[in-house]
């Protein structure tokens, strides 16, 4: 109970020193500074902390903006998401390759979904057909399906930036020179048309099968780097 208190005193804080409605968001934190934030978070910095939450609220307006079309009630949904926000840079761990963004994202997405599924808690199951918004026999009322529908990008083009982020590094620390090269060649990793296992084999002068092979062991190696 305390925690949620002081989790909703820290999003009044925020909404009083931000206002979502004017745009007035700050930027977003570049590479090296939101390391930095995290570093000195770390430390015990306080203010990193804060730095963190404020500079990752444009964020949450994007998330808002997947799960709710419309303009009504925004503001509230924006404080909802933003205690996802808080959980997230309280919980965030670096060490494990993810971006914070990406982390953040989703526990600002769980954080709405729970708030909608809070609304229909005294019934056994979420029915995504039903109102969320009281508006039974309405043929207008607003229903969770609706809510979820959206044509914003923004997390899928950052998750997929984090995968190809993470594939690379994997290629680079979990695969030897030749089975490196094979991958590059057979998928295009270098903005390069893909080449067939027949091409590799000429390109490289080995066998067909002998690239099949090392392609195989290599594939296997980059999903148990990623399974890890």
């Amino acid at each position: 109970m305390l925690t949620s208190l002081f989790l909703l005193a820290n999003v009044v804080i925020l909404m009083l020193r931000v206002s979502p409605s004017a745009g007035s968001f700050p930027r977003p934190l570049s590479a090296a500074e939101e390391a930095d934030a995290l570093r000195r978070m770390s430390e015990g910095d306080p203010a990193a902390r804060q730095e963190l939450i404020e500079r990752n609220l444009r964020l949450v307006a994007h998330v808002v903006k997947k799960y709710y079309a419309s303009h009504e009630d925004q503001d509230d949904l924006i404080s909802i998401g933003t205690i996802g926000l808080i959980k997230a840079v309280s919980s965030f761990d670096g060490s494990k390759g993810a971006r914070l963004a990406t982390y953040a994202a989703r526990c600002v997405e769980n954080e709405i979904l729970m708030y909608f599924r809070a609304i229909k808690k005294q019934q056994n199951e979420v029915s995504l057909s039903e109102p969320i918004d009281g508006g039974e026999g309405d043929s207008n009322a607003l229903a969770l399906l609706d809510v979820i529908r959206s044509d914003d990008t923004l997390l899928e083009d950052i998750e997929l930036s984090d995968r190809r982020t993470l594939v690379h590094k994997y290629i680079h620390d979990v695969l030897d020179d030749r089975e490196r090269a094979i991958i590059r060649l057979r998928y295009g990793l270098d903005d390069d048309c893909p080449l067939t296992q027949r091409e590799v084999s000429r390109l490289l002068c080995i066998s067909r099968s002998y690239v099949s092979r090392i392609e195989k062991k290599a594939l296997e190696k980059l999903k148990k780097s990623f399974d890890d």
